[in-house]
């Protein structure tokens, strides 16, 4: 359960990412040089602050390589400023991760309890690039661009992502697709250090939309049971 919360905040950090580079970043086309990534990087970082709100749809598919499957997922993510963020599974099964600014709120498949976490930026995210969610990190300062990958279908450009020193100890590698017909990323691939990988898919983009003011509040009708964890 802990794995897939930590799993959940990485993805989170980099699909923040995703919200800035609609402005305006130049992407390779056929016969061209590739793009300088480290200066997307940079620009990914100094934008951010701009957006307010993004909304995507996103599906998730998580490779078991013990089992030889590959798990998948699909739903909705919002994310707000500051620290609010709420991913709404609708396949496989109905789950909920939430966080309202001060806790984290998940509640796995099929469970009988809600886990809450306090939301605490020093333990939580003081190395990893959760912190560009919350503007309070760069992520150019915690990764560098190791090389810049045209796609196999020509749509795009891959930025391969590793990280400094000790920037994001749990990453070993991060694969970003951005679309070069509308300057978004549209894929995330997440490659953890214990050989465990994430790939995210997103679409239907929105950037700055007004969301309903309790989107990102917590409620439980149910009186289903809060534990913290």
């Amino acid at each position: 359960m802990r794995h897939g919360i930590r799993v959940f905040l990485l993805l989170s950090a980099l699909l923040s990412a995703a919200a800035v580079v609609v402005l305006s970043l130049p992407i390779a086309i056929a016969g061209e040089n590739p793009p300088d990534g480290d200066a997307i990087l940079r620009k990914i970082g100094k934008r951010y602050a701009a957006v307010g709100t993004l909304s995507a749809r996103f599906r998730q598919d998580v490779p078991l390589q013990n089992l030889g499957i590959v798990r998948k997922a699909s739903g909705k993510v919002y994310l707000g400023r500051p620290m609010k963020m709420r991913w709404d599974y609708d396949a496989p099964e109905n789950q909920l991760f939430l966080a309202d600014g001060e806790y984290f709120y998940f509640r796995p498949a099929g469970s009988f309890e809600v886990i809450r976490r306090k939301i605490d930026e020093k333990s939580i995210g003081g190395r990893i690039p959760l912190l560009l969610l919350f503007g309070k990190g760069d992520i150019s300062s915690m990764f560098n661009v190791r090389e810049t990958i045209s796609a196999k279908d020509g749509s795009g450009v891959i930025l391969r992502l590793v990280p400094k020193d000790d920037g994001a100890p749990e990453i070993r590698m991060i694969d970003l697709l951005v679309d070069k017909r509308d300057n978004l990323i549209k894929e995330v691939h997440l490659y953890d250090r214990l050989g465990g990988e994430n790939h995210l898919y997103l679409s239907d983009i929105q950037f700055d939309s007004v969301l309903p003011s309790d989107i990102f509040r917590f409620k439980n009708p149910s009186g289903t049971p809060v534990v913290d964890g």
